[in-house]
């Protein structure tokens, strides 16, 4: 049954926030916006047609759910938009929105709660034919136990969290003799994050490509893709860069991937949008590894490739319509490659940096979008995630997408706090990144050889345009013609 949404409320701040701010916008949908005390200065807050503040704890204030379901009921909004992170994975939160008679922009709050369980997932896409690692099926938390099943597994193996994800609580075993380590180091860090400490134990696949594909569902048993997008650049088990295709997949590979991926969302009778990730070894055998249910921060480089809003879709789907176009209509076009910037110091083990921007000038021409919500003056505080925007490039070809990247990294410049703007730099100058050899361990190869001390144009500009401003002076000065 289709219902218009005529207002939406935002639950969420930063980039995505005024991303789908945008989008309804577009969709002659009202916005509201929410916001914690540190917020007040968002952009998002300001381009809202609505805005309500959240008192109390910074983080605990995007995670408030009676709070935040009582504001959408009293500025009468008829949806929520949970973005990503915060409560955009949670069972909890969609269940509530539907009991409230709030439309939940995203999956049935049983897919949320299935994908959610690492395990279970896992489970249920081996039985309707995905292939997966060899691991465990229930949750460890007995150490001991988790020793004899690695044991029975063979090392190396990886120990990650069962109610969580990136890569938060994950650990790598190469060898026996550091699983006690590991294991209570995963433990410790998924209770932090998640509030459980469970985990689950797999076979570990050495320097395999990290490649998810984006799916696109309505309510009526119509299940599409989007392509696919190769998200091997970490650290950390955190993605660094994504890029959209694949720049070296085989074609044999890719179409194997989207058939599975729609199948099995088809079978689950899965609604919404939502990425499949992958590992892909050098064999390239594929392997299921999670399933995330809502939008992906890199869903612009799918964007930018296929031309469907992705946020809109999800919104239209929210309302009860059906796709607009069939799998054969979906045009796949050029490359897309997106930078995750940070604030962080590159030269400090990469530590998460907070404080005021001084200077920020954008980079800009064809096939260059940001994806942000800073500005100069703009205070990033220090409660959330470091990252503050994405730089998203696109061109025909794999070359032209590299070269545009090169030019693109060269003309953004933040001044105030540090950022990783040098690392995108030097892999962007790279020789594999160049010709597309990516795995998981390229960072780890590389890092120590990229120089972070890379010297900003900026200064180069500065002292330009000083040199212009001074001979312009001159000759107005002394009233010489210039031809």
């Amino acid at each position: 049954m289709s219902k218009k949404i005529s207002k939406v409320l935002v639950a969420n701040r930063g980039e995505i926030a005024l991303r789908i701010i945008r989008a309804c916008k577009e969709l002659d949908i009202k916005s509201v916006a929410i916001f914690s005390e540190v917020d007040i200065e968002g952009i998002w807050v300001k381009k809202a047609d609505e805005c309500y503040p959240l008192l109390g704890d910074p983080l605990d204030a995007y995670l408030n759910i009676d709070k935040i379901i009582s504001l959408a009921l009293k500025a009468q909004c008829d949806a929520i938009h949970p973005g990503y992170g915060f409560l955009s994975e949670s069972a909890e939160f969609a269940e509530a929105c539907d009991k409230a008679g709030i439309i939940f922009v995203g999956p049935k709050a049983e897919h949320i709660a299935l994908f959610g369980d690492k395990m279970a997932s896992k489970v249920a896409m081996k039985k309707i034919g995905v292939p997966v690692l060899e691991g465990t099926s229930t949750p460890i938390v007995d150490i001991k136990e988790g020793e004899k099943i690695s044991r029975e597994i063979g090392f190396p193996i990886i120990i990650k969290a069962a109610f969580g994800g990136g890569g938060r609580g994950m650990r790598i075993v190469k060898e026996e003799k550091d699983f006690k380590a590991m294991f209570e180091a995963a433990t410790a860090e998924a209770k932090k994050f998640f509030g459980k400490g469970d985990a689950f134990i797999e076979k570990y696949v050495e320097n395999p490509r990290h490649i998810e594909v984006q799916v696109i569902a309505d309510k009526y048993g119509n299940v599409l893709h989007l392509g696919e997008r190769d998200c091997s650049i970490q650290r950390r088990h955190q993605k660094v860069i994504e890029i959209a295709p694949s720049p070296r997949l085989n074609e044999n590979v890719r179409r194997e991937l989207y058939r599975v991926s729609t199948k099995a969302m088809f079978k689950l009778g899965y609604e919404s949008v939502g990425t499949i990730e992958f590992l892909v070894d050098a064999q390239d055998n594929i392997y299921f590894i999670e399933m995330n249910t809502r939008v992906q921060v890199e869903h612009p480089v799918t964007e930018l490739i296929t031309g469907v809003d992705i946020i809109q879709r999800m919104i239209e789907i929210a309302e009860g319509d059906k796709l607009q176009f069939l799998q054969e209509e979906i045009n796949f076009r050029g490359y897309a490659i997106e930078f995750r910037i940070n604030a962080e110091d590159p030269k400090k083990k990469f530590m998460p940096a907070s404080g005021t921007i001084t200077k920020y000038l954008t980079p800009g021409g064809p096939g260059v979008r940001i994806d942000t919500s800073v500005y100069t003056g703009y205070k990033i505080p220090p409660n959330y995630d470091s990252m503050v925007g994405k730089l998203i490039v696109w061109a025909l070809d794999w070359d032209g997408a590299v070269r545009k990247a090169r030019r693109a990294l060269d003309e953004f410049y933040i001044e105030g706090l540090p950022t990783n703007i040098p690392l995108h730099r030097e892999i962007v100058r790279d020789e594999d990144f160049i010709e597309g050899k990516l795995d998981t361990s390229y960072l780890d190869k590389k890092l120590e050889k990229f120089n972070m001390d890379a010297i900003d144009h900026i200064e180069e500009e500065e002292t330009k345009m000083k040199n212009i401003t001074k001979l312009i002076e001159q000759i107005k000065k002394n009233k010489l013609n210039v031809r």
